[in-house]
């Protein structure tokens, strides 16, 4: 076990608050560079940060490669290992231009942190994300119980995530008055809400399920009537804890606050998958989920730029790169679809008439 050193602690201190305060970034990336720092500072033994040498940072990344994760057992992805040398590729950086350690550490002392160009290119690489169907999603609402107040905020949580495809922090954090029943949207105000990069737009329903609309919209009804929740409440409280019957804890009813983490939100959906005989699938899937429906669509480039908007992207192009991948399974029947019979858009479109025909008689 790596011991205190009062003086890496107060380094570290500093280069947290810049990360926060200088380039911006959110509590999850501060966390994952103390994890990284800290498990560097184990392999030396926690020696003062001024007695670095490129020496230690290859040690490290040997043992790295070596290591097996504490969850599986297995040797750590190559996405970890990556990931946390970059982490503390950025800090050494960093402390290269810090008093104190600006002629004690060169700032290319950092890329000895690197990967290899090959374990590099397969840490980055995309893998084909296992993603919902829109009839499995119908199953698992229809599967949901609903004879308890904490049943029916469950079931509400799942459909929300269906038809706008918000994010778990979002759904942590949304409040009553957010939501439009009426008009079908929801408020996702980075002023309340925890959205990326506290950016501020409106989604509104998506047209994909007309009965997770109903379950959403029969929960806002609970809550203003039968629980005379306001609108600054959450739109999905956490569980209040009592003592029951036996005298053990167990869920007693719903406070008027949310969730302080996004875990209750993820157990509630493997719980509702599990129950229905479906893999677990996390609430981030549910985005690729509407992305793959809205291709299927044939939509015009405006109403897919506004299906894009809905996400929270100012990009189209984000929302096709990052959820918008075929299927391989997927991507096979295009594929084969497309050597059988012309595309029936293209001759629609006189242009490629005109040169289909021109082709021939060159041909002829």
């Amino acid at each position: 076990m790596a011991k205190h050193n009062p003086a890496n602690e107060r380094i570290k201190r500093d280069y947290f608050r810049y990360l926060k305060d200088a380039r911006g970034r959110d509590d999850t990336t501060i966390d994952a560079a103390a994890k990284a720092i800290s498990r560097f500072e184990e392999t030396t033994g926690a020696k003062d940060f001024k007695r670095f040498h490129i020496e230690q940072a290859m040690a490290f990344k040997r043992k790295l490669a070596e290591a097996n994760s504490a969850r599986t057992g297995e040797r750590l992805a190559k996405a970890t290992v990556h990931s946390t040398l970059r982490d503390l590729k950025a800090f050494i950086e960093w402390l290269s231009h810090q008093p104190g350690f600006k002629n004690r550490i060169a700032y290319g002392d950092a890329e000895y942190f690197s990967l290899s160009d090959k374990d590099t290119a397969i840490a980055r690489a995309r893998r084909e994300k296992k993603v919902p169907t829109l009839e499995q999603v119908e199953r698992v609402l229809d599967l949901m119980p609903a004879a308890t107040l904490i049943e029916r905020r469950d079931r509400a949580l799942v459909a929300l995530a269906a038809i706008t495809g918000a994010r778990v922090n979002a759904l942590a954090s949304f409040q009553l008055g957010h939501v439009n029943i009426d008009c079908g949207f929801i408020e996702q105000d980075a002023r309340t809400v925890r959205t990326k990069f506290a950016k501020t737009f409106r989604t509104y329903f998506m047209p994909v399920s007309t009965r997770a609309v109903e379950i959403v919209a029969d929960w806002v009804r609970a809550l203003r009537e039968e629980q005379l929740a306001g609108p600054t409440d959450a739109l999905f409280p956490a569980t209040a804890m009592g003592l029951g019957p036996n005298g053990g804890f167990e869920p007693v009813g719903l406070h008027c606050y949310g969730w302080a983490s996004t875990q209750p939100i993820r157990d509630i959906f493997h719980k509702a998958f599990t129950a229905a005989g479906l893999p677990y699938y996390n609430p981030h899937t549910f985005r690729d989920m509407l992305v793959h429906h809205a291709m299927k669509l044939d939509l015009s480039p405006e109403t897919m730029k506004a299906w894009s908007q809905n996400l929270g992207h100012a990009d189209v192009m984000t929302t096709f790169t990052s959820y918008g991948s075929v299927p391989t399974h997927r991507q096979g029947e295009l594929i084969r679809a497309a050597g059988t019979k012309p595309d029936a858009n293209l001759l629609d479109d006189a242009d490629i008439l005109a040169l289909v025909a021109k082709i021939r008689a060159k041909g002829a």
